[in-house]
Parts: structure tokens; sequence; C-alpha cells
């Protein structure tokens, strides 16, 4: 359990510490998206085949699965695009509204009641967005796309719910990287029309990005999925709401970005966690005594 727990944490922390990596990537969002997932998908390919662990799924299924991997993939390009609009902490604090996120938009997905609780709870997260926009106007594109961000990987989890349980997180992690990869290659010239950096990583990008490829992605899988043999689903959940905080923190320490934020942020953001951990509390009890499943990691 002990040992468990400390690989979800591990891999929670690295996934927090994309978005350091987001930001000294020099690369234009799309493209270091692009690069990463190029990275993963021939890596796990490989991996996978040396594994013999690759097994064929129906056309009609890889299709759908990638276009989930196409919506993932989206979420980064738009989450490392607040990071270079704004900063680490706008991108990690809007993206800790995924959780109330999700509990507003899967009743319309999956046709279920809302709660008003949950709705209370996502006005608290609003109430604080609202704050962290009003006094850091400087950054107001880079919390709506930060806010899009987190929409976007609301979307891809509510979908692989429904995809979970037909096939294994290898099956499900190898074609959803391979369809973000084959999806945004193709968008990359609708893309790139807003990109005006260079198009070929430098030497200290290529080893960030190979960093963010082979640790930050596919060693996180892993850890994720060894630990989630021995907790319960709602261990699991409370965990991965560490994931801004464990990236804010190592945004302040590495750049210092506190300096550039005013006691409203801070404001703004304790009514954000203030709701999430009412939300985690008010899952405790479905929750408990629980096994999670196995399901594709959410992290960045």
């Amino acid at each position: 359990m002990k040992r468990a727990l400390l690989q979800l944490h591990v891999a929670v922390f690295l996934w927090g510490f994309t978005g350091v990596l987001g930001r000294a990537i020099l690369l234009d969002a799309t493209l270091l998206v692009w690069y990463r997932l190029m990275i993963t998908a021939v890596s796990l390919w490989i991996l996978f085949a040396l594994q013999k662990k690759i097994t064929r799924i129906p056309m009609r299924s890889v299709l759908a699965i990638g276009g989930i991997g196409l919506v993932q993939a989206l979420h980064w390009v738009t989450f490392y695009g607040s990071i270079k609009l704004a900063n680490v902490t706008i991108a990690l604090t809007c993206l800790s509204t995924t959780a109330l996120l999700s509990s507003l938009i899967e009743p319309l997905i999956l046709k279920q009641k809302f709660q008003r609780s949950e709705i209370l709870l996502g006005l608290f997260a609003i109430a604080g967005i609202l704050v962290i926009y009003n006094t850091h106007l400087q950054f107001s594109w880079g919390i709506i796309i930060g806010l899009v961000s987190a929409l976007l990987i609301v979307l891809v989890s509510v979908l692989n719910k429904k995809i979970v349980s037909e096939y294994t997180p290898q099956q499900i992690t190898l074609y959803q990287l391979s369809g973000g990869f084959v999806g945004l290659t193709l968008l990359l010239p609708l893309l790139l029309q807003w990109s005006d950096g260079s198009m070929l990583p430098s030497a200290w990008d290529w080893l960030w990005l190979l960093v963010l490829g082979w640790v930050c992605t596919i060693f996180t899988f892993f850890l994720y999925i060894r630990s989630l043999k021995h907790i319960s689903a709602f261990t699991m959940n409370l965990t991965l709401t560490l994931e801004p905080l464990y990236g804010i923190i190592l945004a302040f320490i590495i750049y210092r970005e506190n300096q550039h934020l005013s006691n409203w942020f801070y404001l703004g953001f304790l009514l954000i966690a203030l709701a999430v951990i009412l939300h985690m509390w008010r899952l405790l009890k479905p929750f408990s005594g629980r096994r999670s499943r196995e399901v594709v990691p959410a992290g960045d």
C-alpha cells in the first residue's frame, strides 16, 4: 500500500513538472506537443512490440480511440499555450478546476442528473477564476486558453469512461497517443499559421522533450497503472488533485512566478482549492472501500 501510494505521488509530481518543462522548451506550443507525441508514440510502439503487448482492435475502435487522442493533443496544445501566454501558475490554476468541471459536464454527456451541491461548488471555482482574471488582466488570454484546456481534458476523461471497460490501459494509451500524433500532424498547416518561432528544437529543447516524453509520460503511465492495483479510487482521485499544487510550487521555486502575482491571486486560488477539497470530501463515502479500475491517466 505504501509503495503504491509513493508510486502514485511520484507520477503526479512528474505530471506537475510538465508545466515547468513547457516553459523551459522554447518551441511554439503546437510544435512542442507534436514532438512530444512523436517521441512518446514511437517509443511506445517499439516498447510494446518488444514486450509483445501490441494487440489488434477493430478499425472503428482505432478511429474512436484515436479521436479521443486528438482531443487530448489539443488539450496539451492549449495547456502549453496558456503557459506561453501567461505562466505555469496560471495554466495549472485553470487546470485545477477540472474535477469540478467534470461534475458539471459529465451529466450532460452521460445523461445523468445534476447535483445541486456540485453546481454550488462549481460556482465557487468560477468565483475564484473571476477574481484571478479581473486582477491579472495581463494574463487574460492565458486564463481563457487555460480554461479551454481544462474543458478539453474533462471531455477526454468522460469519453474514456465509455471505453475503459472494453480495452486495456495499454491499448487505449497506445492508440490515443498515436491518434493524437496523426491528428495533430494533419492540423499542423492550420495551427502553425499562428506560430512565429523555430520549427526545429534546440539541443536543450531535445533534452527536455525526451524527459517530457520518456519520464513524464511513459514512465509515469507505468507508475500510475501499478499503483492503481493497490489503492482505492478515492485515494487516487484525491492524489490527482495535487498535480496543479506540485506544479505551482515548482514554478514558484524555479521561475519565482509568485513575484508576478498579487494577493488577489491567492484569494482566487483559495476559493478554487476550497471547492475542490469540498468536492473530494463529498466523494469520500461513495468511493470508500472500493478499488479503482485501471484507467488511462489524465495527467499532463
